[in-house]
């Protein structure tokens, strides 16, 4: 069954089965949560439901403490405001939003982010990433892996120190050569692998002269490439 989201940020839905008294307790923890961040003017985004505002705020909280947020697995469809809101006066260093269901990222991530030095967007189901990305000017690791990019996102090459840019296991066709001569000298690593990268393309980025490594797979043949013509 195709899960409903509704106006919910998590991919949770609560049931009507199990202890009602347990429900009750935890409906009534959610909406204390709730309310406390809109006192404090956070903007809600519709309803949390159940367990995924709990699992999000025990989260931010450790990220207090250690200052790397990890938010994978946790069942979002985008980044909630009330995370941008609990992280305000945290100078967070890691960000992990990967095993989720997001689209996008919002463009004022790497405002209120701008710190970070890794970053994993990984098995979510993006297409694409905001220019405003450039502004995360600490950042040294990327990883977009897993998700639906059809191309190389040009912001990754305005990212002055980005190292480590894993790219593996997307949709990408083509890429932009002129990516390629961008110049971007803090770069030390693409991860193309296991892209249905055309073969004049995947052909051009093995022989390609750049100053990082670029990682591909072994490009598999089309069936009328074997056939004798």
């Amino acid at each position: 069954m195709r899960p409903l989201f509704g106006n919910d940020i998590t991919n949770t839905q609560n049931s009507g089965n199990g202890n009602n008294d347990d429900d009750g307790n935890n409906n009534r923890n959610n909406n204390h949560i709730i309310d406390r961040l809109t006192q404090n003017g956070a903007t809600p985004v519709a309803t949390i439901a159940g367990k995924g505002i709990i699992r999000v705020v025990s989260r931010c909280e450790d990220a207090k403490e250690n200052n790397n947020l990890d938010l994978s697995e946790c069942s979002l469809i985008q980044v909630p405001d009330a995370v941008f809101h609990l992280m305000r006066h945290t100078e967070l260093k890691s960000c992990d939003l990967s095993g989720n269901v997001i689209t996008k990222i919002p463009p004022k991530f790497a405002v209120k982010f701008n710190l970070i030095t890794e970053l994993n967007l990984s098995h979510n189901q993006m297409a694409k990433l905001p220019d405003e990305l450039s502004d995360l000017a600490s950042l040294q690791s990327l990883d977009i892996s897993h998700n639906s990019f059809l191309s190389l996102p040009t912001v990754v090459f305005k990212m002055k120190q980005l190292k480590k840019l894993n790219a593996n296991t997307n949709k990408i066709i083509e890429i932009d050569f002129d990516l390629l001569d961008y110049q971007n000298n803090s770069l030390e690593h693409v991860d193309l692998r296991w892209n249905p990268l055309t073969g004049i393309c995947h052909d051009i980025l093995k022989e390609a002269k750049v100053n990082f490594k670029i990682e591909l797979s072994d490009r598999q043949k089309e069936e009328w490439e074997d056939l004798d013509i």
